[in-house]
């Protein structure tokens, strides 16, 4: 799929701009696809070393999250939960704990522990799968959570905007988290209603109220404040939130006698490697785009929208970042870059790098996750898994366009 869409923007802008040649007599078109190769190309450099600190400081950080074992202890408050969800597996199963801690994972933002951890989960639930090409129930929830999973602190997102040199990199926090508990909350409920899972259940029910009113709660306490005091109170609760979560992962780590200093700097180590490891996939990714913009084809597209829009009546701000939307369900190395490339053609405080962004966090890369998860096993027929995962991704990204409406201040 990748290797479709990185060759066919290519191709597409190439295209494009024999168009605009031949028919538009745009001489100049051949050399601003060139002038976007060079520039985005140096960009990817630039940001790519940019980089190096703040992920070497944050891989640090979850070292020492996994070595307190932070992950396992949220797991174990997990676990009634996922034994009402998964009520095909036996509640002996060793699935169980492994989903659990998948899913603790993703919440902490453990990318790196969360896909082996989610591998293998998958491998578990297979055991106990009857029709071994064919998804189990267990499989399609569990698949369809990960497609969505809500993550308490967006720090690669954070990473990002502070990079392009966004005012504050924080003041997404609140909107990505609704909109994200918005497309989580989507899938569980299109598959406990398919799959018929008791919303009644007493354990159930506590997490599901919990989880809702926590959302409204804070969707009303937003909606009550003017879009300056909204975006000041998201950058500041997230800014609240991250330093209170860096200080409660070092006052544990301490506390189970853990080496924090040689801990976070054995961790800090592989920030170098990651930060080049990342360079040819932002390159790919960020060169195609910018020719793919230059070729004006990109351009052609969003105003086919805003045009549709304006016929509407409905305002067309949005627009601009709808790229990042076609592309996060595709790939998460071509979302993100889309996102970067937004922030450099509108700036990182404009409207369209601010719902970009809230996008990018809304929800995961469901043909990733689809095609690795089920892949892993040999699962070929996923039933409904792929249907309900893209009406999630929908959902939370209509979700993220209207949070960014919500919060978004000049």
């Amino acid at each position: 799929m990748i290797n479709i869409l990185w060759a066919g923007m290519f191709l597409s802008a190439i295209v494009g701009a024999l168009y605009q040649l031949i028919f538009l007599h745009n001489y100049d078109i051949f050399s601003q696809i060139t002038n976007a190769i060079f520039q985005n190309a140096q960009s990817a450099v630039e940001i790519s070393i940019g980089l190096i600190g703040i992920l070497s400081f944050w891989l640090g950080i979850l070292k020492l999250i996994e070595n307190a074992h932070i992950a396992e202890k949220i797991s174990q408050k997990l676990t009634p939960l996922f034994k009402v969800l998964m009520k095909d597996v036996p509640s002996n199963s060793p699935a169980i704990s492994t989903v659990v801690l998948n899913m603790a994972a993703n919440f902490l933002g453990l990318d790196n522990a969360a896909t082996p951890m989610g591998l293998k989960a998958m491998e578990q639930l297979q055991e106990h799968n009857t029709a071994k090409d064919v998804a189990s129930d267990a499989q399609i929830l569990f698949m369809i959570l990960n497609a969505s999973s809500v993550t308490l602190i967006p720090i690669t997102i954070f990473m990002y905007r502070a990079q392009m040199g966004a005012a504050h990199p924080t003041d997404v926090f609140i909107p990505i988290l609704l909109a994200t508990s918005v497309s989580t909350l989507t899938g569980f409920l299109l598959v406990a209603i398919r799959q018929k899972i008791n919303l009644a259940d007493r354990t159930l029910l506590k997490w599901l109220c919990g989880f809702v009113l926590l959302i409204l709660a804070l969707t009303l306490l937003f909606l009550n404040l003017a879009p300056a005091q909204r975006l000041a109170l998201s950058s500041a609760l997230g800014n609240i939130i991250l330093i209170l979560l860096l200080g409660s992962i070092i006052y544990i780590s301490l506390k189970n006698k853990i080496k924090c200093y040689e801990v976070f700097v054995d961790g800090a180590k592989e920030g170098f490697s990651i930060a080049f490891n990342i360079l040819p996939y932002l390159l790919a990714m960020l060169v195609a785009i910018g020719v793919f913009r230059a070729s004006g084809i990109l351009d052609i597209i969003v105003d086919g929208i805003k045009t549709l829009c304006s016929w509407l009546h409905i305002d067309t701000q949005f627009a601009d970042a709808l790229p990042t939307a076609f592309m996060k369900p595709l790939s998460g190395s071509g979302a993100r870059a889309m996102m970067i490339e937004t922030m450099q053609t509108f700036g990182p405080d404009s409207f369209a790098a601010f719902a970009s962004s809230v996008i990018q966090g809304s929800t995961e890369t469901t043909f990733y996750v689809l095609t690795v998860y089920f892949g892993a096993i040999n699962i070929s027929k996923t039933r409904y898994a792929l249907k309900y995962a893209l009406l999630s991704d929908l959902a939370g990204i209509l979700a993220a366009i209207g949070f960014a409406y919500m919060f978004y201040s000049n």
